[in-house]
């Protein structure tokens, strides 16, 4: 026999006789007992008698500030670039909306008719809703609330894993062009971005000491977002890269003529920082742009020639086993699942090929050193 509502449920113990008033407070189900059959002959007088204590002891969830507050604390990723676009978000977007509101309020229907409403890619409306998931899981995770299906799981965003637009990789001709409109050091940072895949991240965070000049290899093991040291995208970046003769001589070339040489310097150092810090990304974009447009090709964004590094190892005619373990993929399931391994030399000559182009505008075999 029992009566629920939305402050908890009425039940009668038969073993007992008594009845029990069943409820959630912080996370964990209490039981208390009411009074006997004799006390309270019908459900609806059971439930008359504990009303007022029900509305007194009902238990609340978290506001979504509240639990955003506890997340950062807890359970907030360590990584700095994470870190940034996971605020971006709750800032942005989900407190404004959210804020105020109890996280159980934030339901399947509500949620999908709100992020179709927001002037955004369909994949930003993703990463909110996949925000917005992982903050029910948080709640359930701390007790807050009874633990349950996540209504985010509910939540459709239609083309979310389609592109709005194609990413841009730049014809060896439109690199030609658009390289010699930089001045140094952006020029050595587009060609080593180019020549080794490089996200513009990991280009600014190389050290002198990353270069092993004697056996032609360059260690990638950091990246750095506005200023912040922060480790690489994935344990898979984490590499070191063939360096083509040629590019390894535009290195050293670079090196007789910064004033930061030294092991711990950085390579791309700011002399505006005295070498304390790289040149910041928002300083590269910018070089970039003016001189896309110089070249009369167009602006472009610094994970272009990461693009074009893809795009020119097809070209040359690089295995897709390769082309994974150069890109330093961690999520292309295809291509060591069907390629297998691969082996130093084929990996050397696809940099040489790729350095040939970025250099020369020929398919030229320059072999590692």
């Amino acid at each position: 026999m029992r009566e629920r509502h939305k402050t908890g449920s009425v039940v009668f113990d038969r073993s007992r006789g008594t009845w029990r008033f069943l409820q959630w407070v912080d996370g964990k189900r209490k039981s208390q007992t009411i009074g006997t059959k004799q006390d309270f002959p019908t459900k609806a007088a059971a439930w008359k008698a504990v009303k007022p204590l029900a509305l007194r002891q009902v238990s609340t969830a978290p506001t979504v500030s509240t639990l955003v507050e506890q997340y950062r604390a807890e359970k907030m990723p360590k990584r700095l670039d994470t870190r940034r676009t996971y605020n971006a978000w709750l800032k942005n977007h989900i407190i404004p909306k959210w804020g105020a509101c109890e996280i159980t309020a934030v339901q399947a229907r509500p949620a999908e008719l709100w992020l179709q409403s927001l002037p955004l890619s369909p994949k930003s409306r993703a990463h909110i809703r996949g925000t917005l998931r992982i903050l029910w899981d948080f709640a359930m995770w701390r007790g807050d609330i009874p633990t349950q299906r996540n209504p985010m799981e509910l939540v459709t965003i239609r083309g979310a894993s389609k592109r709005k637009s194609k990413p841009r990789s730049l014809t060896v001709t439109e690199f030609q062009k658009f390289i010699v409109q930089l001045e140094e050091p952006f020029r050595t940072v587009a060609l080593a971005c180019v020549c080794f895949g490089l996200r513009i991240s990991e280009a600014l965070a190389l050290k002198w000491g990353d270069v092993d000049w004697l056996n032609g290899k360059l260690c990638v093991e950091r990246g750095i977002v506005e200023h912040n040291v922060d480790d690489v995208k994935t344990d898979e970046s984490r590499k070191s890269v063939v360096i083509a003769a040629d590019v390894l001589e535009v290195l050293k070339r670079w090196k007789l003529t910064t004033h930061f040489s030294a092991p711990e310097d950085w390579i791309f150092a700011s002399p505006a920082q005295l070498g304390r810090s790289p040149w910041s990304y928002d300083q590269v974009w910018r070089r970039y742009q003016k001189a896309g447009v110089q070249a009369g090709i167009g602006g472009f964004g610094t994970h272009t020639m990461r693009h074009s590094y893809r795009a020119w190892l097809d070209a040359v005619g690089t295995p897709i086993a390769v082309q994974q373990k150069l890109m330093r993929h961690a999520d292309i399931r295809t291509t060591m699942n069907t390629y297998g391994d691969v082996v130093t030399d084929e990996m050397a000559v696809a940099c040489g090929k790729v350095a040939g182009l970025a250099l020369n505008g020929s398919q030229t075999d320059h072999g590692a050193s």
